[in-house]
């Protein structure tokens, strides 16, 4: 029986963002990315119905199914693998660290709660010990093609892809885009198109900074009114304003431009000179 197959035999819950993967090559493509080995810990987020889990299980050490849905927990259990332990509980209040260190993440997120799930693995970009992502080495992600994008935009990207989302995702690894999954690849079949993304997670932070707390804080104003110019952002978002301007022009910025105009470096060396003339 195909993937289709068995999807169809199961009524998705929109509730719970429910589209399960029936593509054979996506699936396939999933598990190349992961580059698994039989000395690797698997968190998989999202296991559904099981149809990656039953070859993580072939493939991993150990692996961990985090799922939400009690009705899809009673299918992952008909796998039977005795390296498989099923986790019944929502992933943001679950600690990855309580599973091991060097974790390979693998999961098919859910739309509506992408923002919180990418959070709650990463850190915020002033969250400098976060439990979760010191216990993980990479993260294999499906997610809405439309944010795959935006983690993967820089300063260069149309300004609608680059903002919070990419920062945080590129803060704390090294993001690659690995291939565009259509939308009658999943049963039943959503209204957009879906990605793989990997995450290799940094030991460090993107950049050394004195105080990032502060640069959070920046980078917040910089994209929380993308109509208005730097200098306008930062000074709306409560900056003094000849703090601001002394900084624009310390640094050659000009004042005039976007936040979305300046790269997640130039944000870095604006923080610190703010900072400083504060």
């Amino acid at each position: 029986m195909s993937y289709f197959e068995r999807a169809r035999k199961f009524r998705a819950k929109k509730r719970l963002g429910q589209n399960f993967l029936t593509d054979v090559k996506a699936i396939e493509t999933i598990l190349d990315t992961s580059d698994i080995t039989k000395d690797d810990i698997v968190v998989e987020i999202g296991a559904g119905l099981g149809f990656v889990t039953e070859q993580l299980v072939k493939l991993a050490k150990k692996v961990y199914a985090v799922e939400l849905d009690e009705d899809m927990v009673a299918e992952l259990e008909k796998i039977g693998a005795e390296n498989l332990e099923i986790i019944h509980k929502d992933i943001l209040k679950t600690d990855l660290s309580e599973f091991g260190t060097n974790l390979k993440v693998v999961a098919n997120i859910p739309y509506y709660i992408t923002s919180p799930i990418l959070a709650h693995l990463l850190g915020e970009v002033d969250d400098l010990d976060n439990k979760n992502r010191n216990s993980i080495s990479q993260v294999v992600l499906m997610l809405q093609y439309e944010v795959a994008k935006r983690l993967t935009a820089n300063e260069k990207s149309p300004s609608k892809e680059f903002g919070l989302l990419s920062i945080l995702a590129q803060f704390w690894a090294d993001v690659e885009f690995i291939s565009k999954v259509g939308a009658k690849s999943f049963f039943p079949a959503p209204k957009v198109d879906s990605a793989i993304v990997k995450l290799n997670i940094r030991k460090m932070p993107l950049l050394n900074l004195l105080n990032y707390g502060f640069f959070r804080k920046t980078v917040k104003a910089c994209f929380a009114t993308r109509r208005k110019n730097i200098k306008n952002s930062l000074v709306n978002a409560g900056f003094s304003k000849p703090a601001v301007e002394s900084t624009l022009k310390e640094l050659n910025i000009d004042e005039n431009v976007r936040g979305e105009a300046l790269s997640i470096e130039q944000m870095g060396k604006l923080s610190e000179k703010l900072k400083e003339n504060l």
